[in-house]
């Protein structure tokens, strides 16, 4: 067993803590090459990371970099450090630990690199940045840990892509290197692990007890929650009861702009003067962080959060999480339970808040599953090429490579491991010269081969431009907001489009406040205060979860109960009117009912695919429909069902559901629709062949609009199977389209369709029809009741005998 320096024992002793079982074990077990703890919140987990770092560094702490640590957010990053410095200091260890992030000084970057610290804390994008310089073997000649922090975060995006690769780059400098992965909520912990370990090498898994299941429950309330909508507005009373009970509350939200109408609400209702804060990404950092000290000084009583309070943070005094809106994912759930009591072995309290009837099923099953211990999350897949290209230019910003080499490298990331060398020389050929179609263009004649046969880049001053645009991270295009007048303060940010859609005097929501649009000056949205009026709420960035495929089975299997005693009243007496009027949905099959409703025929498909995929089904048969003549109007889409509205009754749904039909479908709406646009943008900005940074300064959302559109068009014309127009079918399919819910949800159904005829509108579909985004459908429907407009006022003039033709349209 590695031993601890003595001065650190008697720190422990002293404030009279002991090891936990797993932090001795990670001790016992410090020379292993890959290891994955999976340690309850409140375990002191990022301890036990460390703990072998301190070990080593208190018995021999000689120069040069000793420990890497990955997080992914620069938050936890400043956390971890303050945490680390304590026991440190007060141990007297001569350890230096920093931190380098986008917000650390250039000054103390520049610093780093020449004369790294001990320990250095940073996220995937400032490692990637990092590996480009020519001196990155020197800066990391002595590493010999990295310590990756809520790894189960990073598995679930690209930035978790782009981090193994730059670790199995690190791994070229540094062959020793160790690697410590960190979680608490893992769902497989084998996917994790190969994703962690060197490719082929084995990774181990260390399981702490997971300590006391948490107090989880459905807040009660006297009044019955709306049909539809996601604001919580009817809770509000029940919540600062709650709030009052407790010493901090966090109040978590699923999207930006719920989270301000909720603290706006909150706000109004608060006569007791409690002091509540919001904290959420698009508020301005100062603004932020003056949030964060109020809660670790326990002077705020709750906080309005979205998910940028997920991960481990440690925030002051927090007895209760409560949960606005279904969660839609049972392991999102346990990881913000774990926000509560963050201690060992003490139990987390957490209240789940319905913000609708159909929500209230859905906290049920949720609160089940995590009962249950069972968490969801579907496979990835292969690793994105988009993000494979940047580090090709990485890798060349660092100096000349041999292909055989970064190839080796590149397959020694688990979510790489099967890529083709076919698949690698395409991405290579696509950086040195931007692929067939675009290869007549000096700007994207990137990199050249040597004699040896070597490849480096053409133009030593790209790397400048390479290193600015680092990153997988696609933020929606923002403006900053600011008081009006010389020197206003900050507030934050809204998403371009909808600053584009204000005129003077509007009002809108942002940091709990409502403010009035003044105007635009130099690229800055200026507002004054203005309390006294109805605002609109800010289109904030951000995800926008769909419920994940395990819950909705889990939903699903709840429907085939005889009676649901867990159930609120009102709700369990509202699933047994639809059994008795129509039926519910069940495993393994597909409901669709279709019935009249104000003059127009209507088919509700319960898919119980998620919104994405539900929303993505909408457009697919509406096709579908009007190729059939069955002349659609529009739909509206939530994440168990879509409503289509048109002219004529379907009398056999089955065609319509064709899974062969429904991917040609697919394949002809994204070739032309703006989904594809915003996809291709986003991937060529991933990949290099867009730059959103240029000089220090960064594009403004329609310059980089413009030039990606122009792109994907010269592409989709010259070059239609180009590496990019690839990439973005592939990413659209998975992301935007969710396809691949929509083929789980044919395959689980095959021709197991009940079909339901009614004469008028059922329980379950009732809230479909306040539901908000509904989609119009312009097609046969506008011909027909024009043409029918039209003769209705000829006959009423006499003049019927004209011979009226339907007007010319584009084609679906």
């Amino acid at each position: 067993m590695t031993e601890l320096p003595v001065s650190l024992k008697r720190w422990f002793s002293k404030r009279g803590w002991t090891l936990h079982p797993h932090q001795r074990a990670m001790l016992d077990r410090t020379g292993e090459a890959a290891l994955l703890l999976i340690a309850p919140t409140g375990g002191g987990k990022t301890l036990a990371g460390f703990l072998p770092t301190l070990a080593e560094l208190g018995a021999a702490p000689g120069p040069g970099l000793h420990t890497l640590y990955v997080s992914p957010l620069k938050a936890l990053a400043a956390d971890i450090k303050r945490n680390l410095r304590t026991p440190i200091d007060e141990a007297g260890l001569a350890i230096r630990v920093e931190d380098r992030t986008g917000d650390t000084p250039s000054s103390r970057k520049k610093r780093q690199r020449a004369d790294p610290p001990h320990i250095l804390l940073t996220t995937p994008e400032s490692l990637a940045l990092l590996t480009s310089y020519e001196d990155a073997p020197r800066m990391f000649a002595g590493l010999q840990r990295v310590i990756v922090d809520e790894i189960h975060a990073l598995a679930e995006s690209k930035r978790g892509d782009q981090l193994m690769l730059a670790l199995a780059r690190l791994q070229g400098m540094c062959p020793g290197l160790r690697r410590v992965g960190l979680s608490a909520t893992v769902e497989d912990p084998q996917a994790i692990a190969r994703l962690l370990a060197r490719h082929p090498d084995p990774c181990d898994i260390l399981l702490a007890d997971p300590g006391p299941d948490p107090d989880i429950s459905m807040l009660v309330t006297d009044e019955a929650p709306p049909w539809s909508g996601g604001g919580a507005k009817y809770a509000i009373p029940a919540v600062l009861e709650q709030v009052r009970r407790h010493r901090t509350t966090l109040i978590f939200h699923n999207t930006r702009a719920q989270a301000e109408i909720f603290f706006h609400n909150l706000w109004l209702a608060n006569d007791d003067g409690l002091p509540i804060g919001i904290h959420h990404g698009s508020l301005d950092r100062q603004q932020r962080e003056k949030v964060e000290a109020a809660m670790v000084a326990g002077q705020l009583r709750a906080i309005v959060c979205t998910g940028s309070l997920d991960l481990g943070i440690d925030w002051g005094d927090v007895d209760l999480v409560i949960q606005v809106g279904a969660p839609k994912n049972v392991k999102r759930l346990v990881q913000r339970i774990g926000r509560a009591n963050h201690r060992y072995n003490a139990p987390s309290k957490a209240i789940l808040v319905p913000a609708n009837r159909f929500e209230v099923v859905e906290c049920v099953a949720a609160l089940e599953a995590a009962r249950a211990h069972q968490l969801d999350g579907d496979p990835r897949g292969p690793g994105p090429r988009d993000v494979l290209c940047q580090h090709i230019l990485i890798a060349a910003c660092s100096g000349p490579f041999e292909t055989d080499a970064l190839y080796a490298e590149m397959t020694s990331a688990g979510a790489y491991a099967n890529l083709s060398r076919d698949q690698f020389d395409a991405c290579l050929e696509f950086c040195a010269t931007g692929g067939y179609a675009l290869r007549a263009y000096d700007q994207w004649q990137r990199l050249q081969q040597l004699p040896d046969g070597r490849w480096q880049l053409r133009d030593p001053r790209a790397a400048q431009r390479i290193r600015q645009n680092i990153g997988t991270i696609q933020d929606t295009d923002t403006l900053k907001v600011r008081w009006r007048g010389r020197g206003g303060a900050p507030l934050g940010e809204i998403e371009e489009g909808f600053a584009a859609s204000l005129t003077k005097g509007d009002t809108f929501l942002i940091g709990g406040q409502i403010v009035r649009y003044e105007g635009l000056r130099e690229m800055t949205v200026e507002v004054t205060r203005d309390p006294g009026r109805k605002p609109k709420i800010a289109t904030f960035m951000g995800t926008k979860f769909s419920t994940s495929t395990q819950l909705s089975h889990r939903i699903l299997r709840m429907f085939r109960q005889d009676n649901w005693p867990d159930l609120p009243p009102h709700t369990a007496q509202w699933l047994a009117l639809q059994r008795k009027v129509s039926r519910l949905p069940e495993p393994g099959r597909l409901l669709v009912e279709t019935f009249p409703r104000d003059g127009r025929q209507q088919l509700v498909a319960y898919g119980f695919a998620g919104r994405n995929a539900q929303q993505t089904l909408g457009l697919l048969l509406t096709k579908r429909m009007e190729e059939m003549g069955l002349a659609p109007m529009g739909f509206v889409s939530t994440d168990y069902a879509t409503l289509i509205w048109g002219l004529d009754a379907v009398t056999d749904p089955a065609p319509l559901f064709d899974i062969a039909a429904l991917e040609a479908g697919v394949d002809q709406w994204l070739a032309g629709n703006a989904v594809m646009k915003r996809t291709f943008r986003a991937s060529a900005t991933i990949a290099g062949l867009i730059e959103r940074n240029i000089g220090g300064q960064r594009k403004t959302g329609r310059q980089a609009t413009m030039s990606s559109d122009i792109l994907y068009d010269t592409l989709l014309k010259y070059d239609p199977d180009h590496l990019l127009m690839q990439i973005t079918r592939e990413e659209a399919m998975r992301g935007l389209v969710d396809f691949a819910r929509i083929r789980e949800m044919a395959e689980r159904v095959g021709d197991r369709i009940d079909h339901v005829v009614l004469d008028r509108v059922t329980p379950l579909a009732a809230p479909l029809f306040l539901e908000a985004g509904r989609v119009p459908v312009n097609g046969l429907a506008d011909e027909r009741l024009l043409e029918e407009e039209v003769t209705r006022l000829l006959n009423d003039s006499g003049l019927a005998q004209i011979e009226v033709k339907p007007r010319w349209r584009v084609p679906y």
